[in-house]
């Protein structure tokens, strides 16, 4: 059997494929349907200090190729996912990797102290796609300086790996994710969805509560693709993939142009079992060409 073991830092996975923050809940939504113990990793929807109630209704809409959503980073808060969330995860025998958020600096510090004390985290995704409240609303990953900061900020408040996950909407993904490497993230994942909005022509009014959405699904995969491409050929820390996967092909095409391991999320909205048909697809594929390690694939693209 071809080995899909793969690192991301000194973290390792059993294989390259996880669900992305906020469409898989906190695990228990889905392990009635699929076997958790065959992920690469579980990723918790975002977390943040205090619970969060989120936008107002209705949240989710279909587009042309994908799904546009405005949960609003809706969350049961610190307190409520270590007493009744984790313990539930830490069952699995799979890297728990707890993506979280702030809307300040010292929110981000203090949620990675808190974080780190738990038993059993294996590591911190943070989304800086946040609007930084001191800052006018600006998100953390629009500016290198600032991602650099607040990189280095969660660094000094944790010694767990530090996954750093940034958005597509930005003058230049390259230098932003250099910041993130620069001040010691372990890994980035890219891409967040892609800000967007839909009208309903009868009412004239936007579909969604909250205005405006992240647009995700195979609509935003070549955006991912391409700032994935442009960040592999010359950061020296792993990249996890996300982006419009919902079959191994897509899955393979990320590992291709440089991502270590890859994220599902509007996918599992459409087939749950999505993830773990992706592993098995994967290792079909390598033992069909005589690939033995899943490393000859990552970055072979070929221009």
């Amino acid at each position: 059997m071809a080995r899909l073991k793969v690192k991301l830092g000194n973290l390792e996975l059993q294989n390259p494929v996880m669900p992305a923050a906020g469409t898989f809940g906190y695990g228990e939504e889905y392990s009635p349907l699929i076997d958790i113990g065959k992920l690469g990793a579980v990723v918790t929807k975002g977390i943040s200090l205090l619970p969060k109630a989120g936008n107002p209704p209705p949240r989710i809409c279909e587009t042309r190729g994908g799904m546009l959503n405005s949960i609003g980073l809706q969350n049961v808060g610190f307190d409520v996912f270590a007493k009744e969330k984790l313990p539930f995860l830490l069952s699995f025998k799979v890297p728990i990797i707890v993506n979280y958020f702030g809307n300040t600096m010292s929110e981000y510090a203090e949620g990675a102290r808190r974080l780190s004390a738990l038993e059993g985290i294996a590591a911190l995704e943070a989304n800086l796609s946040c609007p930084n409240i001191k800052e006018g609303g600006i998100y953390f990953g629009c500016e290198p300086r600032t991602v650099a900061k607040i990189t280095n900020i969660i660094k000094k408040s944790t010694s767990l790996p530090i996954i750093v996950k940034l958005s597509s909407n930005v003058s230049d993904i390259y230098k932003i994710s250099m910041a993130a490497e620069g001040e010691g993230a372990d890994a980035i994942s890219l891409i967040n969805s892609v800000p967007g909005m839909v009208i309903d022509l009868e009412t004239r009014r936007p579909l969604l509560g909250g205005i405006t959405g992240g647009l995700s699904g195979p609509a935003i995969k070549p955006i991912a693709l391409k700032a994935v491409w442009e960040v592999s050929s010359r950061t020296k820390i792993p990249i996890i993939g996300i982006g419009g996967i919902v079959d191994y092909r897509d899955a393979l095409e990320f590992l291709v142009v440089g991502a270590t391991a890859v994220q599902v999320g509007t996918g599992n909205f459409k087939n749950p079992r999505a993830m773990l048909e992706i592993i098995e697809g994967i290792e079909m594929f390598l033992e069909q060409r005589g690939i033995q390690d899943i490393g000859e694939i990552i970055g072979s693209l070929e221009l």
